[in-house]
């Protein structure tokens, strides 16, 4: 009698604590990228009666044993993705596939499924809790050391030189010797001035050299750089030859040396369209908005124009990631058996990528945790019911000597 009561009792303690295990998933059944549990269970000890024996004379007999109770051998996380809901904030990130987003408060690093970030009043990106969302900053690669993310909306920008023009369209065949085409293109100064330079193109008026365009680049009148443009055949350009390099030197600013692309530019029968495909400079502006990939670069947006890479979000892949130990607050910590957390790009090396705009929802499932509920508290009552029947047999022993 006395063994069924430990039994009993050993069946009372494992289902409470698989009770413990669904009431919490129940309970976190609408929590941002919480992952459910299960308990699993053991057999304990068994007791010998009678040992088995090998066939010989008679056929063998197999070994009697009485098992001792049970008890809960792990509780396992389940880590398959949660389904992702689309949010109105900008700063929700979702990730799909494997990876977690690092945090840091400073002195630790923790990892999260949890993309529920905001902007704070220094511009960094952190979690409900405070914790910095971490990457890289600007255009660094993933061998640079991880930094908190920054986006400055309103930050100055930095006025950028003009470099570099592009050209494209089409020089008329048909143009006259002599005869010339006109474009005006502005530029900017290393301090964000916006300064307009007038290129003049002209036929060759060598009868031998039908293929052959002068230019000239002007500003206020003034000649800051020359040279000629060869066709081949086909109307494309074969080659450009620069007598005089596009040099300006605005009042006050450096000196502007413009390289000058004519690639694209073609001579064939038609009009002639030529036309500026673009220019690398920028007057001064500020940040207005940003952007997030699903590569987890985050883009920031200018008043002047000018898109750049602000910051790279970085994500954490762990060999095994039921291996991670839960700090409380959707956080999690390395273990021994959960691998070195792996900091790479998302999209790389088996992580996931990064939705904006968007969260991933806890995969517990209600009519899953219910239906286990149902069969675990069955398995309780029979247990409370093997206590009382074992209880009223030992008062039928008791009541014998009566």
């Amino acid at each position: 009698m006395l063994r069924s009561l430990s039994t009993a009792v050993s069946g009372l303690r494992g289902h409470q604590i698989k009770l413990d295990v669904i009431g919490n998933n129940i309970a976190n059944v609408n929590t941002v990228a919480f992952k459910k549990s299960q308990a699993r269970f053991e057999d304990l000890l068994s007791q010998t009666m009678q040992g088995a024996t090998a066939p010989a004379v008679r056929g063998g007999i197999n070994p009697s044993q009485v098992g001792m109770g049970m008890r809960v051998s792990s509780i396992l996380g389940n880590n398959y993705q949660g389904p992702v809901q689309n949010t109105d904030r900008e700063t929700d990130l979702a990730i799909e596939g494997a990876g977690y987003f690092i945090v840091s408060d400073g002195q630790q690093n923790y990892y999260t499924r949890d993309g529920s970030f905001s902007r704070d009043g220094s511009g960094h990106l952190v979690n409900i809790n405070g914790l910095r969302l971490m990457g890289w900053a600007g255009t660094a690669g993933s061998a640079a050391e991880l930094t908190p993310l920054h986006i400055p909306l309103g930050e100055q920008a930095e006025a950028r030189a003009t470099s570099q023009i592009d050209f494209a369209g089409n020089l008329d065949l048909q143009t006259g010797a002599g005869d010339s085409y006109s474009r005006e293109q502005y530029v900017y100064d290393s301090l964000g001035r916006c300064h307009y330079i007038e290129f003049v193109f002209t036929r060759s008026a060598d009868g031998d050299e039908v293929n052959r365009w002068n230019y000239e680049a002007f500003v206020d009148g003034g000649s800051i750089g020359s040279g000629e443009l060869f066709f081949a055949g086909d109307g494309k350009v074969s080659r450009v030859e620069v007598e005089e390099p596009a040099l300006y030197e605005p009042a006050g600013a450096d000196v502007m040396e413009i390289g000058l692309n004519f690639q694209d530019v073609t001579q064939l029968a038609g009009p002639s369209n030529l036309l500026v495909r673009g220019q690398d400079g920028f007057a001064a502006g500020e940040l207005v908005s940003f952007e997030i990939g699903r590569d987890g670069a985050v883009t920031g947006i200018y008043s002047n124009g000018m898109v750049e890479n602000i910051g790279q979000i970085a994500l954490a892949y762990f060999v095994n990631p039921e291996g991670l130990a839960k700090e409380g607050g959707n956080l999690h910590q390395v273990t021994a058996n959960s691998g070195e957390a792996r900091m790479g790009l998302p999209g790389t090396e088996g992580r996931g990528v990064v939705r904006s705009s968007a969260l991933e929802m806890s995969n517990a499932d209600i009519a899953i945790e219910f239906t286990e509920l149902i069969t675990t508290s069955r398995a309780f009552q029979a247990n409370t019911r093997v206590i009382t029947t074992s209880d009223e047999i030992l008062m039928e022993v008791i009541n014998m000597k009566r």
